[in-house]
C-alpha cells in the first residue's frame, strides 16, 4: 500500500550555521546557532524565525480546521 500523501510542505527544525534575516520579516535577524524553521519547496529554501514560524503554523491549522469542518459537514 503507497503512503499516504501528506497536505502539510516539507518542513524541518534546525539550528542556523550563519546570522540571516527571517523570509518572512527582514527585521527579525536569526543568529547562528538559533533555532529557525526550514521550509522546502521544491527546490526552494526559506527559513524563518520561531516567531513568524508560530504565527504561520497557526493560520494554517486553523485553515486546515476549516477545511476538516467543511468536509465532514458535506460527506454524504
Amino acid at each position: 500500500m503507497a503512503k499516504p500523501k501528506s497536505f502539510v510542505k516539507n518542513i524541518s527544525i534546525e539550528n542556523a550555521k550563519k546570522a540571516h534575516n527571517c523570509q518572512h520579516n527582514s527585521k527579525h535577524r536569526i543568529f547562528a546557532g538559533d533555532v529557525r524553521v526550514k521550509l522546502k519547496d521544491g527546490r526552494t529554501v526559506e527559513y524563518f524565525c520561531v516567531n513568524c514560524a508560530l504565527d504561520t503554523i497557526q493560520r494554517d491549522i486553523t485553515r486546515l480546521e476549516e477545511i476538516k469542518q467543511y468536509l465532514e459537514m458535506n460527506n454524504l
